[in-house]
């Protein structure tokens, strides 16, 4: 069966960003928009209808990174079981440290950031804090629903986040092997959620 138009749109936006993934992560930033059509079998002007700039395609790269890092927070039973839902999304943060692929893009932005600041602010806004600013919305709607009792949710959200990764992200950053296996950080998500749970009890 032929795709329609949005089903094809769709699929050459995802090509897009998982060969955007791929040059940036092996070229940089400096990575041209040319190279990156290229890997994903496009036009550069189909690139550029898409991504107006090299900003706005890593900001798309982010917002898709966060959008599944925060998934568990918005499926069907989260409010109502918010233990689970934090342990599924401490799980969630930690598979992109097992995933080398998610942290090549963070060290060449970060290697790339005094040229391109622009880029990088751009990842800053639609990456850490745009997760963090979800989760602080959910820890708030529990507050309301009275699961849980949290003065700061933006503070709360981030110590959540700082006790999950612990020095994991910075192993990553640095290429270093992880010092957990899956299971291990299966057990750091649960003893997470548990003890925040716990510690923001009402």
């Amino acid at each position: 069966m032929p795709r329609v138009a949005g089903q094809i749109d769709v699929a050459k936006t995802e090509a897009i960003l998982d060969a955007a993934v791929e040059v940036i992560g092996q070229r940089g930033l400096g990575a041209p928009m040319e190279a990156i059509a290229k890997r994903a079998g496009v036009s550069k002007q189909t690139v550029y209808n898409h991504y107006g700039s090299k900003a706005e395609l890593v900001r798309a790269l982010m917002a898709r990174r966060v959008a599944a890092i925060t998934a568990p927070l918005r499926e069907p039973g989260a409010l109502d079981n918010p233990g689970e839902a934090l342990e599924a999304y401490a799980r969630s943060m930690l598979e992109t440290v097992i995933t080398s692929k998610s942290y090549s893009i963070l060290r060449v932005i970060i290697q790339g950031a005094g040229e391109m600041p622009d880029v990088a602010q751009e990842v800053f806004e639609a990456g850490p804090r745009q997760a963090r600013r979800q989760l602080a919305a959910f820890l708030e709607m529990e507050t309301q629903l009275g699961r849980l009792k949290v003065e700061d949710f933006e503070q709360a959200a981030e110590f959540f986040s700082g006790m999950v990764m612990g020095q994991s992200q910075l192993r990553a950053l640095l290429r270093l092997p992880s010092d957990k296996t899956a299971a291990e950080f299966d057990g750091v998500a649960r003893e997470a959620a548990r003890r925040f749970m716990r510690a923001y009890a009402p």
